[in-house]
C-alpha cells in the first residue's frame, strides 16, 4: 500500500458519519448512525481535525464525484464522448449525450448531492477547526485546504447548473437548511475568495508523507481556471505566471505514461484525487473512476465500458500526435504495458478512455482499477491557460511559447509531427489554442464546458441536439426543488 494515499482513508467510514451530522441538507442522512462518535464529542483534538481533513479528501473520489453522475453531467454532453457499454445498458446516459435529460433523472441528483456532501465536510472543518487548540500553523493549513476543496466543488456546481445555493457555514438551526439559489456571479466571487485565501496559506510542496494535499500551486491553478470561465484574462495571466514561476512543475516527457499509476503525483501533476485500493474497506475507500470506464470485454473483468471516445475525436488528432494513443484505447491493440486488448464483442465499444486505463493484471486484483488517481489539474493545462490569456492580452510571442511547449511534448521523438504554431493573428491563434485544449484535455471532463464558455456549443453540438439558451446548463434536480418547497427555481427550458 502507498502510504501517501492510505492516510486519507483511515477510519473513514465512521468519521464520515460523525462529521456529517450537521449536513447542509436534511435529506443527506435519514437515520442517525449507530455506534459512531457523536459530533459534540468530536472536534476536540488535533487528531480529530486530521481525521476530518482525511475524510474530506477521501470523499473526493466518491461514486457521485468521479463515476456515473460526474460522467453524465461533465462528459456525456461533449462531442468527444459516447455512452459506451452495450446499447441496452444504462440507457439514461443517452439523455445526457443527446440533450434530452429532464430534471428527474437520477444522475443529476447524485452529482448535486455528492458535491454538497463534500462542501458540508469542508464547512464542518472551517466552522470547527478554527476554534480548536492545537498547532496554529497546522490549523491554518487545514482551513486553507478546506477552502481549496470547497472552491473546487462550487466551481463544478456553478459551471454545470449556474446559480446554486451558496452555503458557507453549517446550519445553526432548522431555519437555515433551506437556501435559495445564489446568482452565479456571486458564487464565482465566493470561489475566488476561497482560492485566494487558500493560496495565501498553502505550502508550495509537501514531504512524502503528505503528498496529495492541496498546494499553493493547486489553488493558483484552479483559480486561474475559474477566472478563465469569467473571461478575466489579466487574472488568468497573472495566476498562471505565478504557477509557472514556482519552478517545480514540468511536462512529463511521455504523455501516455503520465496517466499510469507509477507516474501518479509526477512532475506534471498539480492536483490529483488520490485513490487507493483497500481490500478490507471497500465501501469507504475504493474509487470506481477506472472501473466504470474500463474495457468490458477483458476476462477477468476490468470494467464496465462506459464513457468511450467518439470517432470524431480520433479524426481531430494530426499525424504523429502521441496524444491519440495516450487518449484512446483501441480494441485489438497491444498497450505499452503488454496487454492485448480484446476485439470488441457484440455490441461492445471499439474504443475506451485510455486516460482511465489500468493494466489488466492489476485491475483484476484491485477492484477493477481502484488504485487509479483522477488527474484534476496538470501543468499542461496551466500552459494552455497562460497561452490563451496571453493571446487575449496581445502578448502573441508569449502565447506561442507556452502552447508550443505542449505541442513539443505531443510530437515525441517524431521531429516532423505536431509542428510549432506560428500564427500571429489573435483571432486565428485563439482558435488554434482552443483546438490544442481539445487535443490535450480530451476525455478529462472539460470539453463540453469549454465549448459553452467559448460560445461554440450551439454550432459544434447541434447534431447532438444542443439547444441554445437551454443546454448551456443542466436542470436543477427536481427532488431538490421539491425538498425546498419551491424555493429553488428551475433553469430555463426545463
Amino acid at each position: 500500500m502507498n502510504n501517501h494515499k492510505a492516510y486519507f482513508f483511515q477510519a473513514l467510514a465512521g468519521l464520515l458519519m460523525a462529521v456529517m451530522l450537521g449536513s447542509c441538507s436534511s435529506n443527506f442522512l435519514d437515520v442517525a448512525p449507530q455506534g459512531q462518535k457523536k459530533s459534540e464529542q468530536f472536534w476536540k483534538t488535533e487528531n480529530d481535525a486530521t481525521m476530518a481533513v482525511n475524510a474530506m479528501y477521501a470523499k473526493l473520489h466518491s461514486y457521485e464525484q468521479v463515476a456515473f453522475p460526474a460522467i453524465a453531467v461533465e462528459s456525456m454532453p461533449s462531442d468527444d464522448a459516447n455512452k459506451g457499454s452495450t446499447p441496452g445498458d444504462a440507457t439514461y446516459m443517452n439523455f445526457y449525450d443527446g440533450f434530452t435529460v429532464t430534471s428527474t433523472e437520477g444522475q443529476l441528483g447524485g452529482f448535486w448531492t455528492g458535491l454538497y456532501q463534500q462542501i458540508n465536510l469542508c464547512n464542518q472543518i472551517l466552522d470547527h477547526v478554527d476554534t480548536m487548540n492545537f498547532d496554529a500553523g497546522l490549523k491554518s493549513r487545514y482551513l486553507a485546504e478546506a477552502k481549496f476543496i470547497r472552491g473546487y466543488c462550487y466551481f463544478r456546481l456553478v459551471r454545470a447548473f449556474g446559480a446554486v445555493p451558496l452555503r458557507l457555514h453549517i446550519p445553526e438551526n432548522t431555519t437555515q437548511y433551506n437556501l435559495p439559489r445564489t446568482p452565479a456571479d456571486s458564487v464565482y466571487q465566493a470561489i475566488e475568495g476561497d482560492l485566494t485565501d487558500a493560496a495565501d496559506v498553502l505550502p508550495v510542496s509537501y514531504d512524502a508523507a503528505d503528498i496529495g494535499h492541496a498546494t499553493k500551486g493547486a489553488a493558483l491553478a484552479i483559480h486561474a481556471k475559474v477566472c478563465m470561465y469569467e473571461k478575466k484574462w489579466q487574472q488568468v495571466y497573472d495566476l498562471t505566471n505565478q504557477v509557472i514561476g514556482l519552478g517545480i512543475y514540468h511536462l512529463y516527457p511521455d504523455f501516455e505514461q503520465m496517466f499510469r499509476i507509477p507516474q501518479e503525483n509526477c512532475s506534471e501533476s498539480i492536483f490529483e484525487i488520490q485513490c487507493q485500493y483497500l481490500a478490507d474497506n471497500t465501501a469507504a475507500s475504493n474509487s470506481q473512476y477506472a472501473q466504470v470506464q474500463g474495457d468490458r470485454d477483458v476476462t477477468p473483468s476490468v470494467g464496465w465500458g462506459f464513457n468511450v471516445p467518439d470517432s470524431s475525436l480520433v479524426k481531430a488528432y494530426g499525424p504523429g500526435d502521441t496524444r491519440l494513443n495516450g487518449t484512446i484505447l483501441f480494441a485489438g491493440e497491444t498497450t505499452p504495458e503488454g496487454d492485448v486488448v480484446p476485439k470488441a464483442g457484440l455490441g461492445s465499444p471499439t474504443m475506451y478512455n485510455m486516460k482511465a486505463y489500468v493494466p489488466f493484471t492489476l485491475a483484476a486484483t484491485d477492484n477493477q482499477g481502484s488504485d487509479q488517481n483522477v488527474r484534476v489539474m496538470r501543468y499542461a493545462e496551466v500552459l494552455l491557460m497562460h497561452g490563451e490569456a496571453a493571446n487575449e492580452l496581445g502578448k502573441t510571442a508569449e502565447a506561442l511559447a507556452a502552447v508550443n511547449q505542449v505541442r513539443e511534448r505531443a510530437r515525441g521523438s517524431n521531429a516532423g509531427a505536431v509542428p510549432d504554431l506560428t500564427e500571429t493573428n489573435p483571432d486565428s491563434l485563439r482558435l488554434d489554442i482552443w483546438h490544442e485544449r481539445h487535443l490535450e484535455l480530451a476525455m478529462e471532463f472539460d470539453r463540453f464546458f469549454d465549448l459553452v464558455r467559448q460560445g461554440r456549443a450551439a454550432d459544434v453540438l447541434k447534431a447532438k441536439g444542443f439547444q441554445q439558451g437551454k443546454n448551456e446548463l443542466m436542470p436543477i434536480p427536481q427532488n431538490e426543488i421539491d425538498l425546498s418547497g419551491g424555493l429553488l427555481t428551475q433553469n430555463p427550458g426545463y
